[in-house]
């Protein structure tokens, strides 16, 4: 059976907005949100970037039932896993007997060489992560640990507060090679589109929930959605692996000023008003393979999307 959830996206609104947000998620419907984690938004008109371990807080006391995920952290190099491991633990203790998604990724320079750290090819990143993925399980058993390993190093560090349940982590990833190794470290998958990759990792015994992430703009016409994302989500239409090595919002800005209106109009984001062409997206998803589905409303107005799943998409699934 999907689930359909709702992006919260920390780029583009407040902390206090993106939990009343996902109030009316639940309200809406909406079986679970996802959260993103990142320092910086990728270009400045989007505008925010809060921290997401705290905002999980606020979504866990403003809300009752509906499930949550972070999709997804980077536990590489802006702050050590073993910081994650608590973070993540904390955030499903206080979710309690919901689901929690723990999301994971080789991440983007942008958001993780703000320390100074050299930012590595991505087959080191995905060492990395292996790595960290060992430590955060290690620490998630509650006993004292200790850990010497080519990426990171760890000392008599125990976590007092877990959860009833480990949460699962879920692995991104976009091409082969990824693919494969998050179906050995991880418990899931998770996506930005429906990456066809979900295919290799089932073949190599992936198993777990998989997560797709669907972008979209509803508007009062679908030239003002274009308009609107254009504006404000640009980056969508960046080709290749810019987006894991652009360093700033303003190299992200230069960048965007390739893409056209008529690049996102022919793009990946759904800026129809028609409820239909939202429920054939989802079930495109679905049909890839996905079992977690949820789309991220760009701009300002996020009732325009609550109502047409709230009276037309919903429903259908």
């Amino acid at each position: 059976m999907t689930a359909l959830g709702y992006t919260l996206s920390s780029e583009e609104h407040r902390p206090t907005d993106l939990v009343e947000y996902a109030s009316t998620a639940e309200d809406t419907g909406f079986d679970f949100v996802s959260v993103s984690d990142h320092f910086h938004p990728w270009i400045s008109e989007q505008g925010q970037s809060p921290f997401v371990w705290s905002t999980l807080g606020g979504v866990a006391a403003a809300t009752d039932d509906i499930d949550v995920g972070v999709g997804v952290s980077v536990p590489i190099m802006r702050m050590h896993p073993a910081i994650y491991a608590q973070a993540a633990a904390t955030a499903a203790a206080m979710f309690e007997d919901r689901e929690f998604y723990f999301g994971v990724g080789t991440g983007e320079n942008l958001n993780e060489h703000i320390l100074g750290d050299h930012w590595p090819e991505h087959a080191v990143r995905l060492e990395m992560l292996q790595e960290a993925i060992e430590v955060i399980r290690k620490l998630w058993t509650g006993k004292q640990v200790s850990h010497r390993g080519e990426h990171y190093t760890i000392e008599n560090a125990r976590l007092f507060t877990l959860p009833e349940k480990e949460p699962p982590i879920c692995v991104s990833a976009y091409g082969e090679r990824a693919a494969n190794a998050a179906a050995d470290c991880g418990d899931g998958f998770w996506s930005v589109g429906p990456q066809e990759v979900i295919e290799t990792w089932e073949d190599n015994g992936g198993e777990g929930p998989r997560l797709c992430q669907l972008q979209a703009c509803v508007a009062d016409s679908e030239a003002e959605a274009v308009s609107t994302a254009h504006q404000q989500w640009p980056n969508s239409a960046l080709a290749g692996e810019l987006s894991a090595i652009l360093p700033t919002p303003a190299h992200f800005e230069q960048a965007a000023r390739m893409v056209s209106e008529e690049d996102i109009a022919e793009g990946s984001i759904l800026t129809s008003q028609d409820p239909q062409d939202h429920i054939d997206s989802v079930q495109e998803a679905i049909d890839t393979g996905y079992d977690h589905v949820y789309v991220h409303q760009i701009g300002d107005d996020q009732d325009a999307l609550f109502d047409l799943y709230r009276e037309e998409v919903i429903p259908s699934f």
